[in-house]
Parts: structure tokens; sequence; C-alpha cells
């Protein structure tokens, strides 16, 4: 099937960025069916001259990581007036600075813009230098991933452009959509800063504003641990999955030990916790393990990197891996309709190979659909979500907050499980918990025990007269249910049915248990971050990136039903937008033989680039320094080395010839670091920040999670909010990590619903049952507001 068959291929895209965000951006546009030009300087896009392993760019001038994120994109030289030329028939243009956004409505009115810059196009740190290095450590993402008393480890391969470009790229959507229904265009302002908040980290300050003190550096456990013939995946997020666990390795008293019951008091047993893991893991093999593992429903994965994914089974029989023209193999399309395959990967553009195009118009948003509507995409959409955990609920909180009314359906028996993960320990715990609160902001929530005949009845009459219906279960849940596609469809025919199992609905895999950290792991995304001898988990990126995959296919079937008037089957397994963040080791190994491993703070794209121990102690609360005593430094440019050497005062080693060129400081790291983290340990990490910031060099302290707000930069921006909850009070709950000019999202916005407590708005008010069915359905515990087992 070609573009011209995708839901989206009356989309015409500028894309004027110069990064991985913005090329990853463009790249998911192009997925759905986008028309994508690049308007490229005369020296080409930089990613053109770029290789993550130092091989020999190839002859056409375009390295591996160029021809992936650029296939099926075209070709424009820059030269005056180019641009305006092009925008003239456009529909959106994707940027990586601040463009003139009211001059570009002067060209065309209906003209949508997507920025993407380090923190946004405002705000009093709008100037100030930055790389996504550096932006982990103003996050609180850094300081808090790796071992006490090792330094802290970033998240590796990029991962913070990558996750961006994802935000990006649905973002651009729902310009685009709210400019057709306005007339107006709409300027979507990403903030990777705030990017790195909504997916790096794991909702922290909301844990921060509950609980005293800094937020402790820490692993999971379990999580990847060794075996006897290398590495396995693990994680035990659940009370019954932490109880297996324990029965697993032998030692079921453990888990009857109240120390041990959640991830923060096993941290401080870490020693322990090791000896009895590794006691089991290390005489037995990974595949063992994983065999032990799936029969217990503990979720489990072999651990992955750029060659071991290409040779696994399930990947192959799924057909994951796709040929690109330059001749490797890449991940496909992370999202499937039913009605809509994929196209094959069509080739990267050689420079200016479309100077001559005439773009001729296809009457896509010459004029709107409708002048006058509602500038929220969504209004008027209607959401049944019956997902739980992390992603399928970031995904229902994105449509709530683009104008969806979301009816978040759990039940007192199975309540959504992350109303228990890291929840304070209280009387009414499943309604503390940072992670539902942050995944669950919009929407509104009923009970229903789908194990009874009433609660399945109501469900379907709530089906019938939605437009989505979300979940991401196992593969076999659904069956269970009896809520399989062609019953589904057959209930509403409109139905856009999003499935988001973590290993898709078919294959060896389908239906192992799996969360986020499972896809880490699996992927090749912990293979990269870490330490030299140890990979390490990012927890937090799989799944709310994980989540925008999904939504990007969601909104393209929701496109084609908006033509067809036919639902579809969306299938987004979780694994898949994760090999797509991977994608870089994946291709590297295919094209060059090279594996990509971690580097600990180190990376491709900057040199020096690390974690420098500067003077001062660790943060231990509000009143001391939020900040860890550690900088994060990330030299990319040779003018951003000029100004690190300006500030180290221009010392003889630093003006070594050597050292002028980017591959001559990579050779010689180890020296930079030396020297570097002797000037950092005569000052603090904030003061060594500022002067190296005021130079033009990317630095940041390790800000601790917790304590990351108050942030002026946050408050000019309006990404935080204080909503009232019923049970934790004035609350502060983040945002979305853009600024829609044509819409806020803080004016419509509720609190995360407690449990079921729209029951009666809903059941009775909408679908009409009785007071006196109400009261028998509380009796026979199809419904209710508290979990059946209190």
């Amino acid at each position: 099937m070609s573009e011209r068959d995708q839901p989206f291929a009356e989309l015409r895209v500028v894309d004027v960025s110069t990064t991985v965000a913005g090329a990853y951006a463009t790249k998911m546009l192009v997925d759905a069916g986008a028309d994508v030009v690049m308007l490229e300087a005369e020296s080409g896009h930089p990613l053109r001259r770029y290789s993550a392993s130092s091989q020999t760019i190839p002859e056409d001038g375009s390295g591996t990581l160029f021809h992936f994120l650029a296939a099926g994109k075209c070709s424009v030289r820059d030269g005056p007036g180019r641009l305006d030329e092009l925008v003239g028939d456009a529909d959106l243009v994707v940027a990586s600075s601040a463009l003139d956004f009211a001059a570009l409505g002067r060209t065309r009115p209906s003209l949508s813009l997507v920025t993407i810059t380090p923190w946004g196009t405002t705000g009093p740190e709008r100037d100030r230098p930055a790389t996504e290095f550096t932006l982990q450590a103003a996050a609180g993402s850094t300081a808090y991933r790796g071992l006490p008393g090792r330094g802290p480890v970033a998240a590796g391969g990029q991962l913070g452009e990558w996750a961006a470009g994802a935000y990006a790229g649905v973002s651009a959507i729902a310009a685009y959509l709210s400019a057709r229904r306005t007339g107006q265009g709409v300027h979507a302002d990403v903030s990777m800063f705030e990017v790195a908040l909504a997916a790096l980290t794991v909702y922290h300050d909301l844990q921060g504003q509950w609980l005293e003190g800094p937020l402790p550096q820490s692993l999971e456990t379990p999580s990847i641990e060794p075996t006897r013939d290398g590495w396995v995946g693990l994680c035990a997020y659940t009370g019954q999955q932490w109880k297996d666990f324990c029965l697993m390795v032998g030692r079921p008293e453990v888990a009857d030990d109240e120390r041990y019951y959640d991830a923060r008091s096993r941290m401080e047993h870490l020693p322990f916790i090791q000896e009895v893991m590794h006691a089991f893991t290390r005489t037995h093999t990974t595949d063992e393990v994983i065999e032990l593992a799936s029969a217990m429903r503990i979720p489990v994965a072999a651990v992955g990197n750029g060659q071991l994914v290409l040779e696994q089974q399930h990947y192959r029989e799924r057909g994951v891996f796709v040929r690109n023209p330059a001749g490797f193999e890449q991940p496909r399309r992370p999202w499937r309709l039913s009605s809509h395959p994929a196209g094959e990967v069509r080739a990267a553009p050689m420079l200016g190979e479309s100077d001559d195009r005439i773009r001729a118009s296809s009457g896509a948003m010459r004029e709107p659909v409708s002048a006058g509507g509602a500038a929220r995409p969504l209004e008027g959409i209607r959401v049944v979500e019956l997902a739980a955990f992390w992603a399928g609920p970031v995904v229902g909180a994105t449509l709530a907050d683009w104008g969806a009314d979301v009816v978040k359906v759990e039940s007192i028996q199975r309540p959504d499980g992350m109303r228990f993960a890291g929840a304070v320990r209280n009387d009414v715990m499943w309604e503390w918990s940072p992670v539902y609160h942050g995944a669950n902001p919009g929407k509104r929530a009923i009970t229903l025990d789908l194990d009874s005949e009433a609660g399945k009845q109501i469900l379907r009459q709530l089906i019938e007269e939605a437009d989505v219906l979300t979940e991401n279960f196992s593969a076999r849940v659904m069956d269970h249910f009896g809520l399989d596609w062609e019953t589904l469809h057959a209930w509403n025919p409109r139905l856009c049915l999003l499935r988001m199992p973590a290993w898709g609905l078919d294959g060896p895999w389908r239906d192992r248990v799996g969360f986020a950290a499972s896809v880490e792991q699996a992927s090749g995304l912990a293979w990269i971050t870490g330490y030299e001898e140890m990979p390490l988990i990012i927890r937090g990126a799989c799944d709310p990136v994980g989540g925008m995959h999904a939504l990007m296919g969601l909104l393209a079937a929701l496109e084609d039903r908006r033509k067809t008037g036919e639902g579809q089957l969306i299938e987004c397994a979780l694994v898949e937008p994760a090999l797509n963040l991977a994608a870089e080791q994946i291709i590297e190994w295919s094209a060059h033989e090279v594996l990509l491993t971690r580097q600990e703070n180190r990376g491709s794209g900057a040199a020096p680039q690390g974690c420098y121990r500067c003077a001062g102690e660790a943060a231990r609360d509000r009143a001391e320094s939020p900040t860890e005593p550690w900088l994060a430094i990330s030299v990319a440019t040779d003018a951003q080395w000029a100004g690190l050497r300006k500030v180290l005062g221009d010392p003889g080693w630093a003006a070594r010839e050597v050292l002028q060129t980017a591959g001559g400081r990579h050779a010689n790291h180890d020296e930079i670091d030396r020297e570097i983290g002797i000037w950092c340990k005569e000052r603090s990490a904030e003061d060594a920040a500022t002067l190296l910031a005021e130079a033009g060099v990317p630095a940041s302290p390790l800000w601790n999670a917790h304590f990351v707000v108050p942030n002026p930069q946050l408050e000019h921006r309006g990404f935080h909010e204080v909503i009232e909850h019923p049970f934790t009070g004035p609350t502060r709950y983040p945002g979305f990590p853009a600024r829609f000019s044509a819409w806020n999202s803080a004016e419509r916005r509720s609190p995360p619903p407690t449990l079921g407590q729209h029951n009666e708005e809903i059941l009775v008010g909408e679908l009409g049952l009785s007071a006196q069915e109400i009261e028998r359905l509380r009796k026979e515990k199809v419904i209710g507001t508290r979990p059946a087992w209190l």
C-alpha cells in the first residue's frame, strides 16, 4: 500500500528542523502518510554527516541514521524566498528553533507550526544552552538512576531527542486537526525539558509533594540480573509478582517479610536482596529463568541489543524488521491498522533532489472543513478506557486534554494496578499513587465487574455509543471477556479499538506479561544505558513515549473513519515503539556489524560529556540544596568547546590542536574528564553551571527530582496546574509538554477520578439505570468505590 492510501495522505509538511527530535517527528508523520519536504541548507541536514559508530559516511554523503529518519521524505535546498514558497501550499511547518508564527500566518492563516526547542520558545530559560543530556539532569532524571556509591547515570542513546520527537509528532497532528476545524493555524510549542519531566521521570514531583526528603539514587529489584550465561530482565511491580518471584528463587519467606514489600524498602536492604536473587539467577541460564518466570506470569525478557533483537524469533515471526533501501534492516512503523498496512520503506532523498518540484495543490486544507469549530481537536469524541498502569492511561489523559470525554472503567475486584504501585501507605492508599495521579487527570471513572453478565451488558452499552475503546492488557485478556475485535465491530462498526499489549497480538510471546521495564530490557534501550559492566533500565520512557506512538496510530484510525465511516483495530505493541527509539543500535549492527553499547555518560554527539563531582553534600531537604553535588556538561560544538576553555581559564592542555575537533576530543575524553573533574571539585554545581551557561556551554546541576519545583521556567509556561483532589487535597499536576496557542488544557481539567467516582453520574444520568438497579449492582459487587478485598 502506498503513502497516498494512508490516513493523512493529504497532509503537507515543511521540515526545517536540524535535530534528531525534528527528524523523528516528521518520520512519524511520513509513517501516517504525510508528504514531508525537508528544507535543507546548502551543506545538507546535519544528520547526513553523522555516524554513531564513526564509520565512513557512504558516497551519497548520508549516514545510516539519516537514511532511517529521512526515508520517504523529499529534499529542497534552501534559498531566498524558498520557505515562503513552500509554506504557501503547506499545512504544517516543523522547526527546531523559534520561528515567527505570526509572519507565517500572514502567508497562510491555516498554517500550523511545531517548534521543538530545549526549553520552549518562551520563558526565562528559553535561550539557555542545553542538550538532551543536560536537560535530563535539569529534570531530575539522571540523579536518581544508578547504584548508591557510584556516579549517577543518564539514559543513553540520545533518548531525550527521540522522546521529544514522539511528543512533537502527535502535537503536529493535534495542531493540524484543530486548524482544520477552525481555519486558524496553531503553534505547538514543544519543550524538551518538559518532555524529560514527562517521559524520563516517574511523576516524581507528585511523589515529592507527599513524601518528605530527596528522592534517593536507586535500582529496581528485581531488574536486570546476571545469569549463568548473560543477563535476564525481570520486574515485580505488584505484590503478587513479588511473591511469585520469591517463590521462583526458592525464598518464599522473603515475600512474607514486611521490610521487602515495596521497591523503596528493598533498596534499603540491597545487598541482602541481591544475594537472594543472584543465588538463583547465577545458577540458571537466561533461557531457564525466562521459561520459569513466564510460567509463573512474572514479567521477564532477554536483554536485547542491536544484534540480538534482529535474531529474536518473536520479532521475526511478527515481521517487525523491514529493509531500508540503503541496505540495512530497521524497525517497521510501530503501529498497525487493520485495513491500512504500512507501505514499503522508501529511500531517503539526495540533497536537493526536489529543487525543481512544483507542489501542485491537491485541495488538502485549502479551506477549513468547518471554520468556527471548537479549537480542541478531539471535541465530541467519546472514549471508553479499559487500560491500566501507565502507557494506556497516558493516551486517555492526552485525549481528554484535547477535548475527548474519557470514561475509565475499572472493577473493585481488579482496580487499575497502578493505584497501588508506589502509593503512600494509608487507609485509602489506592487514591495516593503518584503515577496513577499523573496519568489520569481529566477523566471520569466507573467500576464494572466484567466477569458478571450485568457488568458486560453495561460495558456494551457504553461501547455502542463510543468512538474509541482503549486497552493494554496481555493479548489473551480481551478474549477472556468476550471482547474480541469481531464482536466489538459488530456492536459498533464505527468504533476504533486501540490495543497495546506489551509484545503484540501474535507471536511466541503474545501471552507473556510485560511492563515498560520489560520492553526497555528487550528492545536495547537498557543495553545502551548504565555502567560499563552493568546495563540499567531507564524507568519512565517506554510507557509515556509508547503511549504517544499508540496515540498516533489512533489519530490515524480516526482520520480514516472520518473518510470511510468505518472503525479500525489499531495494534501498538509496546515493544515496537521501544525498538524504534533504539533504532540506531539496530541499523548500526545491520549496516556495519558495529555493536553500540554503554558508555556510562558519554555519547556519540558530544565530547566532553559527563557527570562531574562538585563541592558540597548530597541534597537533604529543601532548606539546603535542591541539587545533588554533580554537574552535567555536554559539549556538542566547537563553539561550546571554546566557551568551556574560556571558563576553565584557557589552560595549556585545552589549547592543544588535537582537542580543537570533535574527533580529537572523543579520542582524548579521559584526559579532558580528569581536568574538568579537578575544576569542578573546587566549586558548587550551581556556581559552575552558571559560569558555563554564561559562556554558551550546555551544563546543569543534577537536580533531585523531588525538588525540581519551584522552577521559574515551568511557572512561566504553566506546565503545572494545582487541582483540588478529594483525598490528596490541592495537588500540583504536570501538563502535556507542549503549549498550544489555540487552547489551554488547564481550563477544563479535572483531577484524576477516585475509584468508581462517576458510577451514578454515568450509569443513572446517561445510561438511564434506576436507583434500585444501582443498589442491586452494589450489593452484587458489580460496582463499588472500594477494592473488594478491603
